[in-house]
């Protein structure tokens, strides 16, 4: 069946799924893909609204549901690795109180990929942390939010950049950087960029690509990426 198929396709199999959970329901009420409702005191109502895949149109259409239902349903096209199997619209469903539905009309099929059941997520400690170490080690603002083609200026290559500064006036050994680069004997042995090289055991001096780096990095002196002093102290 192709992704093209009218969103008729998928009623059949979300209704019979609806009604063997004890509801009653019908297409097209009130503008709603389907509305069912299980008899009570007062009844439960709950709408499912219909998508060939997932898209912002269908959980803005959900938002507006959730004022008139107890329950909002999202119902899609079943698929291998579309939108629907990405675990991201999972936890954004949960998170806005939303039921997902990933149907497969030929086999008359429906898989409950999501409850509609709001939720906090648990905080993840260790990103949490990381955010807030980067966030602090990182001097001023260097990097515009959004940049994704370019080299990120991180708190490390900062660091990195001032010890390729001062190395540049001549071979230092890691403790004479500490003032500029707290993590320089890391910094310095690990050479993540190739940047440094051993002048003699315990003393390092700037590399080729260092100098390099170094005049890429500095060429604009109005470039608030970075600033670097002559002592090589990253502002």
């Amino acid at each position: 069946m192709s992704r093209r198929s009218p969103e008729t396709s998928l009623y059949a199999a979300v209704k019979a799924h609806l009604e063997r959970l004890g509801y009653e329901a019908k297409g097209e009420v009130c503008g709603c893909d389907i509305v069912a409702v299980r008899p009570g005191e007062p009844p439960f109502l709950v709408i499912t609204e219909l998508k060939m895949g997932f898209t912002l149109e269908l959980v803005l259409q959900g938002v507006d549901r959730l004022a008139a239902a107890d329950e909002v349903w999202l119902a899609v096209r079943s698929s291998r690795c579309g939108r629907d199997r990405d675990r991201r619209v999972h936890r954004l469903c949960r998170l806005l109180g939303f039921g997902l539905l990933a149907v497969d009309p030929a086999r008359h099929a429906v898989e409950v990929l999501a409850a509609p059941v709001a939720y906090r997520s648990r905080t993840n400690l260790k990103r949490r942390s990381l955010l807030l170490r980067e966030h602090g080690r990182r001097q001023g603002d260097p990097t515009q939010g959004g940049a994704s083609r370019t080299p990120i200026m991180t708190a490390y290559r900062q660091q990195a950049l001032a010890c390729a500064a001062a190395l540049g006036e001549g071979p230092r050994r890691p403790r004479e950087l500490k003032a500029i680069a707290p993590e320089a004997g890391r910094i310095l042995l690990r050479n993540v960029y190739g940047w440094f090289e051993r002048a003699e055991r315990g003393v390092y001096r700037l590399s080729t690509s260092g100098r390099q780096a170094l005049l890429h990095w500095t060429a604009d002196p109005n470039d608030e990426r970075i600033a670097i002093s002559p002592a090589g102290v990253a502002a």
